[in-house]
């Protein structure tokens, strides 16, 4: 992961002629908040090209849509022939403390905040599809911790046709999902899929990370489950998937979608082009631990004092 510094140093450089391809909108207001979305456009669209919808990390406290961080990965990304639609979301955890399995709530509510902001955006690209040139059947929402959070929610969201989910036409699915990171939240239990079945899903994840629970929390009817067990759910029901597993590394693979571009362009083709329904599962187990950053160790304390 101490690559990342090197690649975003090479990407950095491209950052202000991209620039000049992005367009901001206005998507949603929430009471006293402005919701953005900057949209990025390849040199050439067609009807096949693919619109990323990423959500940005930060633990529901903090983030950006355009730092320097996500233009690097959304030059990628536009490089290789997509579209970015880098939106807002209200940070609902702003304030929140001691958070565990025993004081849950704020951690649903912040993120049915950012799951009722991402499908907003999602209205507005099919709202303004034409103007943009984007094809309603092919939008991937991809994200990193919190994003990938939202990312996951919002697909298993619009699965069970909770929250502003009726919003949406009743026959749109996404197309994929990509998650650094990322979790599902449910006080139903274990994670279902009731009305159809989720979107091909890639899921990034380190076997030692404390921040967002690789494995699975839950108490009573209470979960957050990451990928080990969205995994166990994908198996069990044969949903296709892709996941990578970073043994020993903790949350810094949040940060690593400049890192997997490759993977990714490999997982559009086999699972959104093609619609393979397959699924591929590798563990990386020789990974020098020198490499990880310090925030590899940070608790939900960390964050939220």
């Amino acid at each position: 992961m101490k690559k990342i510094a090197l690649l975003l140093a090479i990407l950095l450089t491209g950052i202000g002629a991209f620039a000049q391809d992005m367009k901001t909108y206005l998507y949603a207001e929430r009471d006293t908040t402005q919701l953005y979305l900057d949209f990025y456009t390849p040199e050439n669209v067609n009807d096949s090209t693919i619109c990323m919808v990423y959500v940005f990390g930060g633990g529901f406290v903090g983030g950006q849509r355009n730092g320097k961080f996500e233009k690097a990965y959304f030059k990628q990304l536009v490089d290789e022939g997509f579209q970015v639609a880098a939106i807002d979301y209200r940070l609902g955890l702003k304030g929140a403390k001691n958070l565990s399995v025993f004081n849950s709530e704020p951690l649903k509510i912040a993120i049915d905040m950012a799951v009722e902001d991402a499908i907003s955006a999602l209205a507005y690209l099919l709202d303004h599809a034409k103007e943009l040139k984007v094809n309603k059947d092919w939008i991937v929402m991809v994200g990193s911790s919190a994003g990938a959070i939202t990312s996951l929610q919002t697909d298993y969201t619009l699965c069970n046709g909770y929250l502003n989910s009726s919003i949406l036409p009743d026959d749109f699915r996404l197309a994929g999902v990509i998650s650094y990171a990322g979790a599902i939240f449910s006080n139903e239990g274990k994670v279902q899929y009731r009305n159809h079945a989720p979107a091909p899903t890639m899921l990034y994840h380190g076997t030692s990370d404390r921040l967002v629970p690789y494995k699975k929390i839950s108490l009573f009817n209470i979960g957050f489950y990451g990928t080990d067990a969205l995994v166990d759910r994908f198996e069990k029901f044969d949903y296709p998937y892709f996941a990578r597993r970073f043994e020993g590394y903790g949350h810094s693979v949040a940060a690593g979608g400049p890192l997997t571009v490759d993977d990714l362009v490999w997982f559009v083709r086999h699972y959104v082009y093609k619609k393979e329904k397959i699924q591929v599962d590798g563990t990386y187990n020789n990974l020098d631990p020198s490499t990880m950053p310090p925030y590899d160790l940070y608790t939900p304390g960390d964050l939220y004092k």
